[in-house]
């Protein structure tokens, strides 16, 4: 029967070969493939991806979403939410790749809202947001291995983004990350194993799978093999790759590193593992010879979209021709050696096409020598009488634990690192787990070729093959689209006093855009907006709002980037890395971080603007230009002002923009009219609390100030004249029914309508919910805008205001009344509570000034209907 299925396949081979040279090898390799599965099973490779969306993990995807189906099927791709990319952006941009590629099928998994109790059980749905050691009840937490990873430009803002071209290329389908009904990581992975035997492919974090196999040891059974990218072995100078942390860990490579214990309990599972390390992807480096070849190779959407993202990636290196010897195929390289395993089943020792194997006795490193240590980095001894899962005292988790990418027990004066957290290291004896382990890419078997790797080829012929192409991409998807930008004419109208507003993207500063940009030009002239990425929101969240000015047809209004970290929280060595003292307040999963950069859902329903963060310099007619820093557009802003003219400062997140706007422009307070800042809070008595729910030490603090304090500090202790909106005031017009009551009586306006659905959905989460019982925030924050814009009439008093900020968590951000040392400032007490919610709603419902775009649906039609 064998026999007869090969031979009767060979034919049917031939017959392709005859059709379709240009893709010989493919059908070569991946027909051999499906020969031998058909005939040994007669059913597709189920596979499971964990990835943490970086650049190579998209190649990887995309590679084996061409694989045939009939031999390979991707069920499932779930988000590795603790590595180089955010949760929010990496699972909406996975949603577009396989509507690109027409698998809507396949079951998507982000995030989860469980915790990990103090005596080590494992809630449902844990998130994967933090590394196991750092895991409690929550969502918010250390970033103790991820502060490894850049946050910014070269990090993760880029690889959200995609360097820009995700918003560009990609088409946007009908799934998206919704509240609650998003399913997440766990319940996708539980879903897929229980249907019968998979193979899973690890490329991030190991932290999911590792929290899948310690609350599921009886679906082990149904896992075939685990194929891992990640790890060095036997690499030299360095063994990792943690280039920001070669100080202090030169031994670990970043997947490892982001969750070491994850890694361990995965080694240690008793499943069968193959390794695909640095020894082997050092090997194959995205050489110049293969750039430039596939940069003549782009037959399908997915390859444009592969090549690009390396184009862009090369070109924000700015690394130069150094590039080609620092960029490797990891993913992609481990996803093309574990189907060529597969394919070759029935093989003991690993061969395929494109790595050499060798079965090697490894472990993961999790803890330093000597063991049994109490210095307090260990959370998972440390003050415990019985160790969290139960952890032998004195064994190999026992040690200390690298706490931070400085972490004083690890530097060695004039000497490399010690610390080996996340090493995978070869060792003897009972730690020992024998596996297979990829060494080094195979050379191309075709001598005359100038693609030195055999995978190289392969890549390439996969990724063109006419087979399982992309339908479309974003613009060919529609037959008339076109690209328009909005910019408004107000002729001869006086324009208003000159406005500009810093915002953190929270929910609430959306809901203040909208307001800002309804007030008649001749009252408020909103001359820019700049951000703060250390509050609510990650930094790529900066394309909601090229979108929501899109909408209201101001595309004229630029908005500048702010610092990706607190004041004085990044490295000293390497700035594009930091620590997370006071953003690991804000929660990661619901009601925080993922819901603040989909905007809670809602983000997509937006008309898409031309505009967008990128890394890009240039582009025609004018847009997109590379994204500007935050500076930068306060200083085009200064330029254009009239003479004679201030300008006023509306600030709805924490104060860093602000603070570095100061201490650049010492002496040039005649430029300030009034800055007008939403936040801290004065308490009345030990009753009266801040909001800052996640740090139980510090009761007093408000978010805005406890974010950034010592940018708090500058701005309090400068000469600005200041009005304060704290808390106490903003808990007045909390009321979410009140506010959705009147916007609700006519919503005629599409920007009326849409910041109904928002509200609607805060209050319907808030009430449903314990994680989202503190969204009402988000709209107390709207009252500044309506007091800059002289809506109300306020009462105020000045008071002498001092912020604390000495580095003291318990007491970081508190506002304080200090007659001898605070500064006076302006203190809104009282407004009427009832005006507020009307102007909101009557301001929004206004007709004037109205959006010239409501919706990506609209703009759907547009693009699908030939203009008269």
């Amino acid at each position: 029967m064998r026999m007869l299925l090969q031979g009767k396949f060979w034919v049917v081979v031939l017959i392709i070969i005859g059709v379709v040279g240009a893709n010989l090898y493919y059908f070569l390799f991946y027909s051999s493939a499906g020969a031998n599965l058909y005939s040994i099973e007669g059913l597709p490779y189920r596979i499971l991806l964990d990835t943490d969306v970086d650049t190579d993990d998209l190649l990887g995807l995309l590679y084996l979403l061409k694989l045939n189906r009939s031999e390979f099927n991707v069920e499932a791709v779930t988000i590795s939410a603790n590595g180089w990319s955010d949760a929010g952006h990496a699972v909406n941009q996975i949603y577009d790749i396989l509507y690109m590629m027409d698998r809507d099928d396949i079951a998507v998994g982000v995030g989860g809202n469980g915790g990990i109790l103090e005596d080590g059980t494992i809630l449902p749905n844990v998130g994967g947001y933090l590394p196991l050691i750092e895991q409690g009840y929550t969502t918010a937490g250390y970033c103790r291995y991820r502060q490894a990873n850049p946050v910014g430009r070269g990090g993760r803002l880029d690889l959200d983004a995609n360097f820009g071209i995700r918003k560009a290329f990609l088409p946007q389908g009908r799934r998206n990350y919704n509240p609650l009904w998003q399913p997440t990581a766990q319940q996708v992975m539980i879903d897929r194993i229980s249907a019968g035997p998979i193979t899973v492919l690890l490329i991030g974090t190991c932290t999911n799978f590792a929290i899948f196999l310690m609350s599921n040891p009886h679906l082990k059974k149904n896992i075939k093999h685990i194929y891992i990218m990640g790890g060095g072995v036997r690499t030299k100078n360095p063994t990792g790759n943690l280039f920001t942390d070669y100080t202090s860990n030169p031994y670990a490579e970043s997947n490892m590193f982001g969750d070491p214990f994850a890694a361990y309990q995965v080694f240690h599972s008793g499943i069968p593992i193959t390794l695909i390390p640095l020894d082997a992807t050092n090997s194959i480096p995205i050489s110049k010879n293969f750039f430039n070849t596939f940069e003549q190779s782009q037959n399908t959407y997915e390859a444009q979209y592969c090549f690009q993202s390396l184009k862009t990636a090369r070109d924000a290196s700015q690394l130069g021709d150094k590039f080609y010897t620092k960029f490797f195929m990891w993913d992609s390289f481990a996803s093309g050696v574990a189907t060529s395993i597969m394919s070759k089943s029935n093989k003991p020792n690993g061969e395929n096409e494109f790595a050499e194997m060798e079965y090697m006795n490894i472990t993961v490193v999790t803890s330093n020598k000597p063991y049994g240590v109490n210095d307090g980095s260990n959370l998972f001894f440390e003050g415990r009488d019985i160790p969290r899962f139960n952890l032998t005292k004195g064994g190999v988790h026992s040690g200390h634990v690298q706490t931070g990418l400085r972490d004083p027990f690890c530097i060695v004066k004039n000497g490399k690192g010690k610390c080996q957290d996340g090493y995978t290291v070869e060792v003897t004896g009972p730690e020992a787990v024998h596996m297979l382990v990829a060494t080094y890419a195979k050379p191309n078997q075709n001598n005359d070729s100038t693609l030195n790797r055999q995978f190289y080829r392969s890549f390439l012929d996969v990724i063109n093959c006419p087979q399982h192409t992309g339908r479309f991409n974003f613009t060919t998807e529609f037959p008339y689209y076109k690209e328009v930008l909005y910019k408004p004419d107000f002729g001869s109208n006086k324009l208003g006093k000159p406005v500009l507003f810093d915002m953190d993207m929270s929910a609430g500063d959306f809901l203040t855009l909208f307001y800002l940009l309804k007030v008649p030009v001749e009252v408020v002239n909103l001359k820019a907006i700049i951000v703060s990425p250390t509050g609510w929101a990650n930094a790529a969240t900066i394309d909601i709002i090229y979108d929501l000015l899109h909408m209201m047809g101001r595309d004229d209004i630029p908005v500048g980037l702010g610092d990706i970290f607190a004041t004085n929280q990044s490295d000293a060595i390497f700035s594009s890395v930091g620590d997370c003292k006071y953003i690991k307040a804000i929660p990661h999963g619901s009601g925080g971080l993922i819901d603040s950069d989909t905007l809670y859902g809602l983000a997509r329903d937006l008309p898409r603007s031309p505009r967008r963060y990128t890394q890009e310099n240039s582009s025609k007619d004018g847009a997109p230009q590379k994204q500007p820093l935050a500076l930068e557009v306060w200083k085009s802003v200064v330029k254009t002002l009239d003479p004679g003219s201030k300008i006023t400062i509306l600030t709805n997140g924490p104060l860093t923009n602000l603070a570095k706007i100061i201490l650049s422009e010492k002496n040039t307070t005649s430029i300030y009219q009034d800055v007008y800042i939403v936040g801290g809070h004065i308490s009345r008595g030990d009753w009266d609390k801040g909001n800052v729910f996640t740090i139980h030490s510090n009761e007093f603090a408000e978010f805005n100030m406890f974010l950034d304090p010592l940018a708090a500090k500058t701005v309090f202790d400068s000469n600005l004249n200041i009005t304060l909106i704290p808390l106490g005031i903003q808990r007045r017009v909390s009321s979410l029914p009140r506010i959705l009551e009147k916007l609700q009586e006519t919503k005629r306006t599409p920007e009326a309508k849409f910041a109904s659905r928002l509200l609607s959905m805060l209050y319907g989460l808030q009430q449903s919910h314990v994680l989202y019982h503190h969204v009402d925030i988000f709209s107390q924050e709207i009252l500044g805008a309506l007091v800059l814009a002289g809506d109300l009439k306020p009462t105020m008093q000045v008071k002498p205001v001092k912020i604390l900020a000495e580095g003291v968590e318990s007491t970081d951000g508190q506002t304080m009344i200090d007659e001898k040392d605070g500064k006076l400032v302006k203190i809104l007490e009282d407004v009427n509570y009832t005006a507020y919610y009307d102007l909101f709603a009557n301001r929004l419902n206004d007709l004037k000034q109205s959006a010239v775009i409501g919706s990506v649906d609209e703009q759907r039609r547009l693009w699908s209907i030939q203009p008269k």
